[in-house]
């Protein structure tokens, strides 16, 4: 195989054994996708640290919002684009592969989202994470008055921004440890 086979270049290791609550959660998780993210894994060191990421993502890329989940991951593929991140644009183009039973929309997101045909409301949700991650100090109130003629709500502008800042974080710890996809994620929904 190609990738590296480390979790992450960093010395840190799951433990032996988990809180019960953490088992369940690996437990979901194999029920549900088959395997544990790597990311969950690569948090399992500090399980308190695990339960705040855990908490945290699932409620900005599960929880209730005007987005659709579909919609999220395409953010999230698109702002991993923008940073090369490749553990994000693996797992999560996975996403939106499967979601939205198109992998050639998948591999447009992660390679170059602007050569997709997209729906106006989501060229202009795109454009705009796009721009807030190559360029933040450059959006302003003319880059939310496109999303807004696109029928985004306010919250929905605030659960763009939200998600877009959630993978520039998740971003910069998966390159800085040099996190590893799970290899699943490479042949999913194509």
């Amino acid at each position: 195989m190609s990738q590296p086979k480390h979790l992450t270049a960093l010395g840190l290791h799951e433990p032996e054994t988990l809180d019960d609550d953490l088992k369940t959660y690996y437990q979901k998780c194999e029920d549900k996708l088959g395997m544990v993210p790597n990311v969950i894994r690569a948090y399992s060191w500090n399980q308190k640290k695990l339960r705040a990421f855990i908490a945290f993502y699932n409620e900005i890329m599960l929880g209730d919002s005007g987005l659709s989940k579909l919609e999220r991951e395409m953010i999230a593929v698109v702002v991993s684009s923008t940073n090369h991140c490749f553990y994000c644009l693996v797992a999560h183009g996975a996403a939106v592969r499967n979601m939205s039973k198109d992998p050639i929309l998948g591999e447009l997101l992660v390679m170059n989202y602007r050569n997709a045909e997209l729906n106006p409301r989501h060229r202009a949700m795109l454009d705009f994470v796009a721009k807030l991650s190559e360029t933040p100090n450059k959006v302003g109130e003319p880059d939310r008055d496109v999303l807004r003629k696109q029928k985004f709500s306010e919250a929905d502008i605030w659960d763009i921004c939200e998600v877009a800042g959630l993978f520039a974080m998740s971003n910069r710890l998966s390159s800085g440890v040099d996190m590893m996809p799970n290899p699943e994620y490479h042949a999913a929904a194509r």
